[in-house]
């Protein structure tokens, strides 16, 4: 699953360390979700999407 997580966080002006205390997760967790090496839970998708003001589906793609 690719997502466009980088790309909106850095749009935006926010540090993955930023980005992990809004969500409640690891700068490590975000990393990997960016590398594509984690899938996230629902929840956090979701969370994700609402700190990067986006939706679930803009931001995760299927290959």
């Amino acid at each position: 699953m690719k997502n466009k997580i980088r790309e909106l966080r850095k749009q935006r002006g926010i540090s993955q360390e930023e980005l992990a205390k809004r969500c409640g997760v690891s700068r490590q967790t975000i990393n990997a979700i960016e590398n594509n090496k984690y899938d996230p839970t629902l929840a956090l998708a979701f969370k994700l999407s609402k700190e990067l003001f986006t939706t679930v589906d803009e931001l995760f793609q299927t290959e």
